[in-house]
């Protein structure tokens, strides 16, 4: 599957997959004492006292590595990923050190915008995995996608 995808070629159902990127523990510290430095994120021996009882990534950790896995991913509307909001945003377990992160993303609706005949507003669901197929994040993207030129 190759883009850029338009607003009319995003219909529902379609599927897109990324790459991968494993997050190892340093990774995890750096991101967190930049931008989340609590402690179950930045110090694994402190972590053994927390709700989790481990080093986790921050799910803002999860988050960025989740925008460049779609960006360099299948999903490449024309563009660019242009974000106009995201609804249902969960967590439902947290990324360990070498868990190796990956997405799956599916069109579950698109509108022609109501004020911009040039665009088109089209929800995507966006789901992170680890090795194991389980979810660690997913949410709802409302993504701004441009029409096909006339």
């Amino acid at each position: 599957m190759a883009g850029p995808f338009y607003f009319e070629d995003l219909s529902p159902g379609l599927t897109f997959k990324t790459g991968s990127r494993t997050l190892d523990a340093q990774a995890i510290k750096q991101f967190a004492r930049d931008y989340d430095p609590q402690p179950f994120h930045t110090d694994e021996v402190a972590a053994k006292d927390t709700f989790f009882g481990e080093l986790v990534a921050s799910g803002w950790h999860t988050m960025a590595v989740t925008m460049r896995l779609l960006v360099d991913g299948e999903f490449k509307p024309a563009g660019g990923v242009i974000g106009g909001g995201v609804d249902e945003f969960r967590w439902p377990i947290p990324v360990r050190p070498g868990d190796t992160l990956s997405a799956v993303s599916e069109v579950v609706e698109s509108r022609p915008s109501k004020s911009r005949t040039d665009i088109g507003l089209v929800r995507v669901r966006h789901n992170t995995l680890n090795q194991r197929g389980e979810t660690v994040q997913t949410f709802i993207a409302n993504h701004v996608v441009q029409r096909r030129p006339k």
